[in-house]
């Protein structure tokens, strides 16, 4: 920690070029316990979202608009994880790590638009869900291929344009030091406070990207689980509610968990850097990518079914192989 320390004094001295982040520094008996374990969440994360991606590819079954929306989850998730955790591995394993300015600018650009871009992808699933329950019989006619294509295209779009402009801000403020960061990544306000600027415009310009990229987001999917809801109520047989709650109760599961973690982070009132607000922030930077593909897939029908098929496929082509 004392070659981090020093680097900061030097720094600190002249217009900042790097950025120090510091991580766990409380963690330093668990190092290789927690190395490992991230590296084994890393690992299953990447190899789980690949597996859904891969088994949507191949699977006709699964050639439908709600699992083109799942890939694409799993898309974002590849990427966040991407993103954080190689850098949080080193940083675990030597209790610390020195980033370049521009390097910390670009992880939070990643992070930020993957994030802003998974929000918005979920209040398009809420909206499949409510006309699959609400509405099913204009559901094909309105939800086609077109529709998800569209749909992804305006998500990418938005995400990447608001978080663009945001980063690019944020580029331009001015940083004198001192230049640490008592994080495991390089979040917004932790890049802000860093700055010797005037910083009032880009916090209230980011406060109106957090309304569009998550706060609408964020009343669409309310909007359509209360009207699904209400209708649900309204079915007779208790088979027949359960069985149209069991088409929307991963999503809503994924959405309460993410949406819950980014409230507690970003919404309530705590000190934003404390030992509770880096655990949330590990939640969901690492836990919930890994999380995500287990939900959608661990009761799914569909995917068991395809994952069968696609497995007695390999077997009857190695039996005639040999």
């Amino acid at each position: 920690m004392n070659r981090f320390m020093f680097l900061s004094q030097v720094t600190y001295r002249n217009n900042v070029t790097s950025v120090i982040l510091l991580g766990f520094s409380n963690l330093q008996s668990f190092t290789l316990l927690m190395f490992l374990l991230l590296l084994l969440i890393y690992c299953l994360t990447i190899s789980a979202n690949i597996f859904i991606m891969t088994l949507y590819v191949l699977s006709t079954n699964l050639q439908t608009p709600m699992y083109f929306f799942i890939t694409q989850i799993s898309i974002f998730d590849v990427i966040l994880t991407t993103d954080i955790l190689p850098n949080l591995l080193h940083i675990v394993l030597y209790d610390g790590c020195t980033m370049s300015l521009i390097g910390c600018i670009a992880q939070f650009y990643v992070f930020a638009t993957s994030e802003s871009s998974e929000c918005l992808l979920l209040s398009v699933m809420s909206y499949d869900r409510y006309l699959a329950i609400c509405d099913p019989l204009h559901y094909h006619s309105i939800i086609n291929h077109r529709f998800c294509v569209k749909s992804l295209i305006i998500v990418w779009i938005i995400g990447f344009l608001i978080i663009l402009l945001n980063s690019i801000s944020i580029y331009h403020l001015h940083f004198c030091g001192p230049n640490v960061i008592d994080h495991f990544f390089c979040d917004f306000e932790p890049i802000v406070q860093l700055s010797c600027s005037d910083t009032t415009v880009i916090e209230f310009q980011t406060l109106i990207m957090g309304v569009i990229a998550t706060f609408i987001p964020f009343i669409i999917i309310v909007m359509s689980y209360v009207y699904i809801v209400l209708t649900i109520l309204k079915i007779p047989s208790f088979t027949g509610r359960q069985k149209a709650f069991s088409t929307c109760s991963s999503h809503l599961t994924v959405v309460t968990i993410f949406y819950g973690t980014l409230i507690v982070v970003y919404v309530f009132p705590t000190r934003r850097l404390s030992t509770l607000s880096k655990a949330m922030s590990l939640c969901y930077t690492v836990i919930i990518p890994l999380l995500n593909p287990i939900i959608y897939t661990i009761r799914n029908k569909d995917f068991k079914e395809a994952f069968n098929k696609i497995k007695q496929m390999k077997s009857d082509m190695l039996w005639k192989a040999n």
